[in-house]
């Protein structure tokens, strides 16, 4: 099993985690991460395609089962039985990743009821399905961690404005849950990706030529990578993160605390190229 750069190889161990959304991008990142760490790890998506290759290629890395689960978030029948299946395999879950979800670049004007209705129902409903699922199938009576990844909320994003609405949502969803189920044990909080260099650059028009031009607004003048969330997830996730509840981890770069106006020099070798990684079953 390829080792963790950054935890011990027993960080987690013993510990479930279900990852959604963990078949490409930032959650196959995460998921790997937590298993390098020893945690015994779930991953699900909506299709079957995209998630038992990943889950098989998951398991040849880390050198132990990874188990695939096909369900839509958006379905309350499908996150419950997915919750019935995953019981069955360990009898428990002690983290949850929030992590599936999606939306489509649209002016505000564009965007129609059904468009709308999609990307809320996917990134808060979806959370919320599986959030509440969680909470009755282990983690009211055992306690527990949530992470939602959501995205930059706090400056406006044009073009995203149901996606930004939606996350916001689950910000503040997490805020709530983290003082109302703190005696229950759980602790949940959001980590807030920048601009992330993963496979799903290429859902965008000109993602590739979108992130090179993108990085001169970042401080530190390069875009982020898979682990840098992945990292960040490991850590709330351990005993390092256990007096961390209800916050919103932003991970960008500086992109937020910075304007424009402000000029900061490039570096001296020119902005880093942009290579968009994939994961092996994705070719």
């Amino acid at each position: 099993m390829t080792q963790s750069h950054v935890f011990r190889s027993d960080l987690l161990t013993d510990q479930v985690c279900l990852v959604t959304g963990g078949g490409t991008g930032i959650g196959a990142g995460i998921a790997r991460e937590l298993g390098r760490a020893g945690a015994h790890v779930a991953i699900a998506s909506r299709k079957a395609e995209h998630i038992l290759p990943a889950a098989e290629g998951l398991s040849k890395e880390l050198g132990r089962e990874v188990l695939g689960v096909v369900c839509d978030i958006r379905d309350r029948d499908a996150v419950a039985a997915a919750y019935t299946k995953l019981m069955a395999w360990k009898g428990r879950l002690d983290v949850l990743v929030n992590n599936g979800g999606g939306q489509f670049f649209s002016p505000a004007e564009a965007i129609s009821p059904r468009g709308w209705d999609a990307v809320v129902q996917t990134n808060l409903t979806g959370t919320w399905n599986m959030t509440h699922g969680a909470f009755h199938a282990t983690m009211g009576k055992h306690g527990g961690v949530i992470l939602n990844i959501t995205m930059l909320t706090k400056r406006t994003f044009p073009g995203m404005t149901h996606s930004v609405a939606a996350r916001a949502g689950v910000e503040a969803m997490t805020r709530n849950l983290a003082v109302e189920w703190a005696a229950r044990g759980i602790r949940i909080n959001c980590i807030a990706p920048g601009l992330i260099l993963s496979s799903g650059v290429t859902n965008y028009p000109n993602g590739e030529q979108l992130f090179r031009d993108m990085q001169k607004h970042i401080p530190l003048k390069r875009a982020g990578a898979v682990q840098d969330i992945a990292h960040m997830a490991t850590f709330l996730a351990s005993e390092g993160g256990r007096y961390i509840t209800g916050q919103t981890l932003t991970i960008d770069g500086g992109k937020e605390l910075w304007g424009d106006w402000w000029p900061i020099a490039d570096p001296a070798g020119g902005l880093p190229e942009v290579s968009v990684p994939r994961e092996p079953w994705e070719d």
